[in-house]
């Protein structure tokens, strides 16, 4: 699914991430820890394709994505990557049903099958009634679970998730957790969870340590 060869990445001076290798397979749930300034979401930015590293490949479906170009890149994260950030970005002019839907009116889908799937989804993550909410009538963990909704909407290969429990109370953080590997179960998918969370680290199919600027 995804492989990472001698990715580094450099701020000035500051060596971040110092020759990363990573193979991540279809179905897996991997979280990726370590001490703040460590490189943990560098890293993650970097093999979400938000950010290009300095050297190195990052192979994901069998496609180099460091050889595409900008346009390419764009579509290629469109189509075959989720995120789920911290704060859950949601634009709180947007009802919950168009919020999800801001992927697939970007990849293209028409108004009536972007719809139809967020429908689906706010189904499968018991969100059935809150389709016409904007995000401030919503609670902290439905709002995650919305964007949760939104990184799904375009069936991505794999999802990035960045300290997704970070700004929910214990309730909300455990029902996030249990709802990826609900995920992945029923639909197979493939996370990548960067986390101070130790429950939900402890819980993945692996826990990777990153230790200055390597695993």
């Amino acid at each position: 699914m995804l492989e990472a060869q001698n990715i580094r990445k450099s701020y000035g001076e500051l060596e971040v991430l110092k020759g990363v290798n990573l193979t991540i397979g279809k179905g897996e749930i991997v979280s990726i820890v370590g001490a703040s300034g460590a490189g943990k979401t560098t890293l993650l930015q970097i093999l979400g394709t938000l950010e290009s590293p300095d050297s190195g490949q990052l192979i994901i479906k069998g496609i180099n994505t460091t050889s595409l170009s900008d346009k390419n890149l764009s579509r290629f994260r469109n189509e075959n990557i989720g995120f789920v950030f911290q704060f859950h970005q949601l634009l709180p002019e947007f009802t919950a049903i168009e919020n999800i839907c801001l992927p697939a009116y970007i990849k293209g889908t028409s108004k009536k099958v972007a719809e139809k799937k967020a429908i689906e989804l706010l189904k499968l993550l018991n969100l059935n009634n809150r389709g016409s909410h904007k995000p401030a009538q919503l609670s902290g963990g439905e709002q995650q679970r919305i964007a949760v909704a939104r990184a799904l909407i375009n069936e991505p290969s794999i999802i990035f998730a960045d300290e997704p429990s970070g700004n929910l109370d214990s309730k909300s953080s455990k029902e996030l957790h249990q709802l990826f590997f609900t995920l992945r179960n029923e639909l197979d998918s493939t996370f990548v969870i960067v986390t101070h969370n130790e429950e939900l680290a402890s819980m993945t199919d692996r826990k990777l340590t990153i230790i200055d600027g390597a695993f």
